[in-house]
């Protein structure tokens, strides 16, 4: 096994994680194991080759090799409480495998409202045609949660924190509630990654994550992550080969190396942002800061409480501000690309309308002015905050004279 401790800090358990010393030998890195064929050296070894499943064992390239195996047990190692992990080629693909491991026809699945767009389509479209109902709820409702359970709610679907207005929701006391009603919980953990939220210890049964983001680190390579306890990583793991889910090696050596620099570009992003957050609070046209690290924000409390990191992601409302007016900041930033994703090294801006894609919440947010609800979600790379800062500025000065 690789030499990490459970004693080990973050840094060092995403250096060491997964580096076996019969997958790299002599070299740092785990090479990559390229071939969709292996043989056997017997037919004899073959046929001992069929009594086992899990990674590690040599039967054909789906099931992966060092390269792969290698990815998915540092994953493994930097979730705690987790038995094992699946990899997936998108995060899409792995919140999609996730739930169909949990999920037959005719069951129920609760999903948080505020949920990442496409796990809202999952759940509504592709699990509705498989026969399962999917029920929105507003996370901030634990009452309202609680009513939504009957026999048939098998699953519960959360982020943390939600996606685009950055809501932090109770997930031990969610989580505490699913499980007395005898339903499973899965969190997509994108945003803190294992490392900044131990998402099993939390209550939650299944994390995934969208190694597209931080772990991959470069915008170069898509690829996702679920990692699950004992109880549900056999079930997990069968899904995912019954759907013939499968990594590439080129790809899986990206994200590995990726790996051994999240924490420390994680810490920097986190920073930069919780500065530009800060300088945001302080503008004139600008009505709410949605950022987790930052007092005052929705959620701030929880996450102090829960999480031990955060990521360079958060969002911003403009104060009474027109649909061309934002466009027009937009338009006017520099050092931000206009794009999906985030967790790269470049900073982003993506402009949002949360109403869209919220059928059991608010939007705005209650107490908040009707008039504030244009957003704009802010992905915070390696630049200097103090340059994305004047650039910010010079996009608000763009718009008084839109």
């Amino acid at each position: 096994m690789s030499k990490t401790r459970d004693d080990h800090r973050s840094a060092t358990r995403a250096v060491l994680a997964g580096r076996r010393e019969e997958w790299t030998s002599r070299v740092v890195n785990t090479p990559i194991w390229r071939g969709s064929t292996h043989l056997y050296a017997s037919e004899e070894e073959r046929q001992e080759s069929l009594k086992y499943n899990e990674d590690g064992h040599f039967h054909y390239g789906r099931r992966g090799a060092p390269t792969q195996w290698s990815l998915a047990e540092a994953l493994t190692q930097l979730e705690p409480g987790a038995d094992g992990t699946m990899l997936y080629p998108s995060g899409t693909a792995a919140l999609a495998g996730a739930m169909m491991s949990v999920l037959e026809p005719g069951d129920v699945l609760l999903v948080q409202d505020n949920v990442y767009e496409p796990t809202r389509s999952i759940a509504s479209g592709l699990l509705k045609r498989w026969g399962v109902e999917a029920r929105f709820f507003d996370p901030a409702d634990h009452d309202a949660y609680a009513a939504a359970f009957d026999d048939r709610t098998t699953a519960v679907m959360l982020e943390t924190p939600g996606s685009l207005t950055m809501e932090v929701p109770d997930i031990p006391h969610l989580s505490a509630i699913a499980r007395e009603k005898g339903a499973c919980t899965l969190v997509d953990n994108t945003w803190a990654t294992g490392l900044g939220f131990a998402a099993l210890e939390h209550g939650c049964d299944i994390s995934i994550t969208a190694l597209t983001k931080h772990a991959g680190g470069h915008s170069d390579v898509m690829m996702g992550a679920a990692s699950a306890g004992k109880k549900h990583y056999a079930k997990l793991r069968h899904t995912a080969q019954s759907l013939g889910q499968c990594v590439s090696p080129d790809d899986t050596a990206l994200v590995s190396r990726g790996l051994r620099t999240m924490p420390l570009r994680l810490q920097q992003t986190s920073t930069s942002a919780l500065k530009v957050a800060q300088w945001l609070q302080q503008r004139s046209e600008v009505a709410h800061v949605l950022c987790p690290m930052l007092e005052g924000s929705p959620g701030h409390e929880l996450w102090q409480r829960d999480f031990t990191g955060g990521c360079g992601l958060f969002s911003f409302v403009l104060s009474g501000q027109t649909e061309a007016q934002r466009s027009a900041f937009v338009n006017h930033l520099e050092l931000f690309g206009i794009g999906y994703s985030w967790g790269g090294f470049e900073s982003l801006a993506l402009p949002f309308d949360a109403a869209r894609i919220r059928s059991a919440s608010a939007w705005p947010l209650p107490g908040w002015r009707e008039e504030d609800r244009l957003g704009i979600r802010l992905a915070i790379g390696l630049e200097d905050a103090d340059d994305l800062i004047a650039d910010l500025d010079r996009a608000f000065a763009a718009i008084k004279h839109s």
